[in-house]
């Protein structure tokens, strides 16, 4: 964008919400610490910096908590519903020094500001900082949020004189009619909740809230890392959605197309019953989606997704036979339904087949060809290294985090790595957007696996299609089990279970809560919050379009996916 056109677009915009678009904001890094200021516009805009912000929840005497509709001439996020007060403390006196008295003083300024509550009146409150959490919300191409934000509670029930310009309506709700607004009933269907207000419950209020004295003194002293957050969790992930099922149907049926190579039948049944157990195929549709939004997409991008998906599933019927996984996908192991010989046979069958079909293709030329069989077998390599790094692993008695992350990094995400460094190269995209995107793979692998592990031990195995906790009961040197194995504590649930085969139900319910009370999944889940983050700084560096919205879904939905 031009420096006219923004000149034009800003022409366009509130005078008054301008004016405080001049403000200093302090930027900091990923600890809070100031390290500059920078305007309120520059903070806000385009890629945006991290900067420093508060929440202010104000419950009144009936323990109802006070909301906000942003005025419509809010420049970001206009119309939302969002808590008591927020806003940013500024480089000026008071509020750029101590973090919590700065967050404090700005705050008493905002509520005059948009709340018309005098100084006078709100120096006379107590103020319980109940802790901080790092987030990103992009409102539209142009404008962005990313704050550590801190939560501040109060008890008052002030008068309130609205600034018509800041605020459209108030309400003070119950705990109830909060969860009525969460949920979008009734009233609130058509309306758009903040989403730093939907963490701010999530992770400090709902854990305590009606009981406001164990809500006030409670106090997380770790930044939370919420990660990238959507406007409006309704339609969160429709294009995701639809673009998986469109292109589904054509690399499944390029799948069991290649999968007819092979005439021999028990080996035919084998290579294809994995196939039979659903799955979204992600891997398949991932090298179409990035060769969407980075180029030219064409038909080989589905034979290339078809490889890549073939050769991911060699690798499944080999892992469950070196785990001994019985389940796969609700269906049996293949081992299981056939047995390990034919198993193996399968997985090395699947394998050739995956590379032979991308000779075949006449989308792929020969300089694309070469480049696809060097990446795609350098993944192959990483992962056969990475799974016996995962083998030896059971049996050491210590591993550090650094060699899981780099364990995982091959086991897992180097699928992802190559399904968007092919899918880029394939589209005609150029030398470094090719390795950009590889690096966003990169970090949508490790996400993906850091929630594979969480989800294996919080899910269920009807949900999961495999033994839920099989993960702590085979001694699986996760994050989750090595933050624990450092920590120290004594964790008796954990130890009785863990690398011990087999347990009850009971036994591993303990654990889990165990590993939960120690913070060990809560550190395995901001480590993913984390590279989901620094995924979504990587697509910043693409042209705005329905496709890179596609990838933007996709990167938020190994947050909350099950399989």
């Amino acid at each position: 964008m031009g420096e006219e056109t923004q000149d034009s677009s800003l022409s366009k915009l509130d005078s008054s919400q301008l004016e405080m678009m001049k403000e200093m904001c302090l930027v900091v890094d990923e600890n809070d610490k100031a390290i500059d200021s920078v305007s309120k516009i520059d903070c806000h805009r385009g890629k945006g910096i991290r900067h420093r912000a508060f929440s202010v929840l104000i419950f009144d005497s009936e323990d109802r908590l006070l909301m906000q509709q942003r005025s419509i001439e809010k420049i970001t996020f206009p119309g939302i519903w969002a808590n008591s007060c927020c806003s940013h403390p500024l480089d000026i006196e008071n509020e750029n020094g101590d973090e919590i008295e700065g967050v404090i003083h700005a705050s008493k300024r905002k509520m005059f500001q948009e709340l018309g509550i005098p100084e006078e009146v709100s120096s006379s409150w107590n103020y319980n900082h109940i802790g901080r959490f790092e987030y990103s919300c992009r409102w539209d191409d142009e404008w962005i949020e990313h704050e550590i934000d801190h939560v501040l509670i109060v008890r008052a029930s002030p008068e309130l004189s609205i600034n018509e310009n800041e605020i459209m309506d108030t309400r003070w709700l119950t705990h109830e009619e909060i969860n009525q607004m969460l949920e979008g009933e009734d009233e609130w269907k058509n309306s758009i909740i903040a989403p730093w207000f939907r963490m701010i419950w999530k992770h400090f209020i709902e854990p305590h809230y009606p009981d406001m004295e164990a809500l006030v003194n409670s106090n997380t002293p770790k930044i939370i890392n919420c990660g990238r957050l959507s406007i409006n969790s309704k339609s969160e992930g429709l294009e995701l959605k639809t673009a998986l099922g469109k292109h589904k149907i054509i690399v499944e049926k390029e799948i069991m197309k290649s999968m007819d190579k092979i005439r021999q039948e028990r080996l035919h049944g084998a290579m294809t019953h994995l196939f039979t157990g659903g799955g979204k195929r992600f891997r398949a549709i991932l090298p179409r989606l990035v060769g969407e939004a980075t180029g030219s997409a064409n038909q080989g991008h589905y034979t290339l997704g078809s490889s890549i998906e073939i050769i991911h599933n060699f690798t499944l019927v080999h892992d469950d036979i070196m785990d001994q996984d019985p389940i796969r996908r609700g269906l049996n192991a293949v081992h299981v339904e056939y047995d390990d010989a034919t198993a193996i046979n399968a997985g090395d069958a699947m394998l050739a087949v995956g590379f032979e079909i991308l000779a075949d293709s006449d989308e792929i030329s020969s300089e694309n060809l070469k480049f696809l069989v060097q990446s795609i077998g350098e993944m192959v390599r990483r992962v056969a290294e990475g799974q016996q790094e995962d083998f030896d692993f059971e049996q050491r008695d210590y591993v550090s985090e650094e060699e899981y992350i780099a364990m995982i990094a091959g086991k897992t995400s180097a699928m992802f790595e190559t399904c968007a460094e092919t899918g880029a190269k394939l589209a005609g995209a150029d030398s470094e957007t090719v390795e950009n995107m590889a690096e966003w793979g990169l970090k949508l692998g490790l996400c993906f696996q850091l929630m594979d592990d969480l989800i294996d031990i919080t899910g269920d195995t009807e949900t999961l299609g495999k033994p839920a906790g099989s993960d702590v009961v085979q001694g699986k040197k996760t994050l989750i089990a090595i933050h624990a194995l450092d920590s120290g504590n004594d964790l008796p649930a954990f130890s009785k279970v863990y690398g011990k085969g087999e347990c009850t139900d009971e036994d591993l319910a303990e654990a889990v809560e165990e590993l939960r009370n120690n913070g060990s999944i809560d550190y395995a889940m901001d480590r993913a919050m984390k590279y989901h983050s620094e995924a979504h700084s990587i697509l910043d560096g693409l042209e705005s379009s329905h496709a890179l919205e596609v990838l933007r879904q996709l990167t938020d939905m190994q947050l909350t996916r099950i399989n």
